[in-house]
Order: structure tokens, then C-alpha cells, then sequence
């Protein structure tokens, strides 16, 4: 496989990954904030409404951390390029800032004061941006991998 699909493919499991990460935490947030006002809050209720949201909020986040990703991981490659010794804070700083902005994006393009509830208070946008963390540096580690893979080494050469 070429360079191209590989990178194509490490994008596309970190915005997986950070939507994964984004829809369980907005969803157990929520559950909790409800618990802390007295509703009862059964494991079964927390399992099914997280796999409900996976499959309604987890594809509206991946939006969001695609067009995040999209502009911040181009961007962290080139900075990790000239800063190697910072490579792994870079993707992580890239990360959590892609999507802070997508999520400031869409609280100025909505309806609604704010689109996603978790996003309401500093501890929640921080879970958030963690999500946007974790793929961005996903997306790092199997950059790199693609990066070696296709890098020709002193055998290669006549």
C-alpha cells in the first residue's frame, strides 16, 4: 500500500478515535449531570444510551474532528518536521486546539447557544479537546510508521 492510502487511513481512525472518545464522554457527562439532579442512573441506562449516541452523536462529532483534523494535522506534520524533539506535544497540542475551533465554529453556526451540552463548561470542553488529543496522536503514531515504510533505507539503494 502506498504512502497515500495509509495516511488517508491513519486520518480516518483518529477522527474514529476521537469521535469514539467524544461520544462516550459527552454522553456520560450528561448521565451524570441528570444523577446529580436525582434520576437514577442504572448501568444498563448509562450502556444503552452510550451505544445510542455512538450511533447518533459519535458521527456529528467525526464531522467536527474531520474539518478540525483536516487543517490542524497538515499543519502539525510540517511543525514536527522542523521540531522533532516535540513531535508527540505538537500532535497533541494540534489536537485538542483542532477541535476547540471546530467546536467554537459551530457554537457561532448554531441555533442553539451551544451545540454540544458537554461543551457547556470548562471541564467538559476539556474532555472534549482530550478526544481531539488522543486522535491527532493516533494519527501521529501511524503517520510515523507510514513515514518509515516509505522512506527508502541504505539496502534499497544500488
Amino acid at each position: 500500500m502506498s504512502s497515500q492510502p495509509r495516511l488517508l487511513l491513519a486520518f480516518v481512525l483518529a477522527v474514529l478515535l476521537a469521535a469514539l472518545l467524544a461520544s462516550i464522554f459527552q454522553t456520560q457527562t450528561n448521565l451524570a449531570a441528570l444523577q446529580a439532579l436525582g434520576a437514577p442512573m442504572p448501568l444498563q441506562v448509562r450502556v444503552g444510551t452510550t451505544c445510542l449516541d455512538l450511533l447518533g452523536f459519535a458521527p456529528v462529532f467525526a464531522l467536527l474532528a474531520a474539518l478540525g483534523f483536516l487543517f490542524a494535522l497538515p499543519l502539525a506534520i510540517w511543525c514536527a518536521q522542523r521540531l522533532p524533539p516535540l513531535r508527540w506535544m505538537i500532535f497533541l497540542l494540534a489536537g485538542a486546539l483542532a477541535i476547540w475551533v471546530a467546536l467554537a465554529l459551530a457554537n457561532m453556526l448554531a441555533p442553539m447557544p451551544t451545540l454540544i451540552a458537554a461543551n457547556r463548561t470548562l471541564i467538559g470542553t476539556l474532555g472534549l479537546m482530550a478526544s481531539g488529543s488522543a486522535g491527532a496522536l493516533l494519527f501521529a503514531l501511524l503517520a510515523r510508521r507510514v513515514r518509515y515504510l516509505t522512506q527508502p533505507t541504505s539496502s534499497d539503494s544500488p
